[in-house]
């Protein structure tokens, strides 16, 4: 890609049409389709994808996650104030290029509930030149076969086989890894921008919008004109639109309402507490922030497995979505009985996961500033089963997934072989004896919860912008990311983040 280039090299100030902050899952698309017409600059704070080997293959996902650092690795480490260890991405490609690769379509019904002014037509038409570039069939191996069939046998039917669309049932989803491993990004995406109307500048952090009195015509008092940036030598940059551009905030849940902050946009009095300059009253920036629990069980095998991310997910209408993964983990000696792969040096375990996403969920949490530094993460709380629906519903999917591991699909995985019965080896919390108890099932989704990596909200639909992604008030301004919804589309919202992103230029008619 000859049109990406560090923020070091960019100039004092230059103008586009528009300007794109945050190359991610939805704002790559949205920047490749925009250069069809229009000049487009593409703002990345972190690097690039390509040549980074645990970044570009799915072998490397679970190391990705854990190499982080506070400044330049491609995941983001932070803890919400509920103690849950979460990553966001900080990458060109975005979470699309630390995730774990599951593609499925959004529900139908979030397109009625989102707010957003859908046009399902062209809804279809950019999911479609999505997969066509980066979407792949994935190989089902022994785990993932395994938890198909014992899926359908704990009553999760029908089944579906390979299927994007989101269905009731169980079914094998898209993978943007291909059949060699290997990960095919929202970066990828920008091989269809116009080169020469495209800049993607990496290395980029963007830290605030800037704002000026609209025109006599708008019934806006201001409109975004460009942005301020640092590279990595601290130097500062201006990108400017011109008239009639527009900035595009597209640096996910808990990026864009940081900038929309830092930019004096958000709750007056708590700006001034922060003795940031108000532009612009907005009382709900950061507020209605989500997060879906994970929450699962995870067990050794005597037999070996294949490694695999999520292929294959099961549809409930319990209220969960259940999920599966396989990995090869070192463990220290001593150890249970375990696959040696280098006998004498390293020990490792194979480790099958069953887990499940919590739909919604109704829980709400909120988002405020831990430091006036952009690259700092913010302040999040996503206040897990503070609705006791969400636990109803963890222990409808926990229930089920002890019906998956008593099924007899499980069985070829000897999992007698230790005790004579069916009995398993956990890495990490047991699921109760008896899941027929419901105090201790909800106990157990208290203590295990953890992160999907699906958090979403901050600036949603009717509350920040409008129905056409607009911030209310404001002219020259959208957010174009995750933090719109207030529920999490399907199983996985990486499709249609994606989509997003084509679409939104198609359907709103930019000029």
């Amino acid at each position: 890609m000859g049109f990406v280039s560090n923020a070091t090299e960019y100039p004092s100030e230059d103008y586009h049409d528009y300007i794109i902050v945050g190359g991610g899952t939805a704002g790559c698309p949205l920047a490749a389709t925009l250069s069809e017409h229009y000049r487009v600059l593409v703002l990345e704070r972190g690097g690039v994808p390509y040549g980074q080997p645990n970044v570009m293959t799915q072998n490397g996902f679970l190391q990705t996650l854990m190499e982080v650092d506070a400044y330049d690795s491609p995941a983001q480490a932070f803890t919400s104030e509920d103690g849950v260890p979460n990553a966001r991405g900080r990458v060109l490609g975005g979470s699309s290029a630390i995730n774990a690769g599951f593609y499925s379509r959004a529900d139908q019904d979030f397109y009625q509930r989102s707010g957003i002014n859908w046009d399902l037509r062209v809804v279809n038409q950019s999911y479609e030149w999505v997969e066509k570039a980066i979407v792949f069939r994935p190989e089902l191996k022994n785990w993932q076969s395994a938890v198909r069939d014992g899926m359908l046998e704990a009553g999760i039917d029908p089944y579906n086989d390979f299927r994007l669309d989101h269905v009731l049932g169980t079914k094998i989803g898209g993978s943007t890894f291909d059949t060699f491993g290997t990960r095919h990004s929202a970066a990828d995406l920008l091989n269809y921008a116009n080169p020469s109307n495209i800049k993607v500048v990496v290395h980029a952090s963007v830290e605030r919008v800037l704002l000026a009195s609209s025109s006599s015509y708008s019934n806006a008092s201001q409109s975004a004109i460009g942005v301020v940036f640092r590279d990595q030598m601290g130097r500062y940059h201006h990108a400017m639109v011109v008239n009639g551009g527009e900035v595009l905030l597209c640096a996910g849940a808990l990026g864009s309402p940081q900038l929309l902050l830092l930019s004096g946009i958000g709750p007056r009095p708590y700006l001034a507490s922060w003795g940031i300059p108000v532009a612009h009253h907005s009382p709900h920036v950061g507020q209605f922030l989500y997060d879906n629990p994970r929450n699962g069980i995870s067990i050794v095998t005597p037999t070996p497995l294949d490694h695999s991310l999520i292929q294959v997910v099961g549809v409930t209408s319990l209220g969960a979505y259940l999920e599966a993964a396989s990995n090869i983990i070192p463990f220290a000696s001593p150890a249970p009985p375990v696959f040696i792969r280098n006998p004498g040096t390293s020990v490792y375990l194979t480790v099958a996961t069953l887990m499940e996403k919590i739909v919604g969920p109704l829980s709400a949490g909120s988002l405020t500033l831990s430091s006036t530094d952009v690259r700092m993460n913010p302040t999040v709380r996503f206040n897990y089963f503070h609705n006791p629906g969400d636990l109803q519903r963890c222990v409808n999917g926990t229930r089920k997934i002890g019906d998956i591991l008593r099924s007899r699909a499980l069985d070829d995985f000897k999992f007698h072989e230790w005790f004579g019965v069916k009995e398993f080896r956990y890495v990490g919390p047991e699921l109760p004896v008896d899941q027929s108890n419901d105090a201790a099932m909800r106990d157990f989704c208290r203590r295990t919860v953890s992160t999907i990596w699906h958090y979403h909200g901050g600036c949603l639909v009717g509350k920040v912008i409008d129905k056409n992604l607009k911030v209310i008030g404001l002219d020259g301004l959208r957010v174009v990311d995750g933090s719109v919804f207030k529920v999490s589309p399907g199983t996985n919202p990486q499709a249609t983040l994606l989509m997003m992103g084509r679409y939104i230029h198609i359907s709103l008619c930019f000029e």
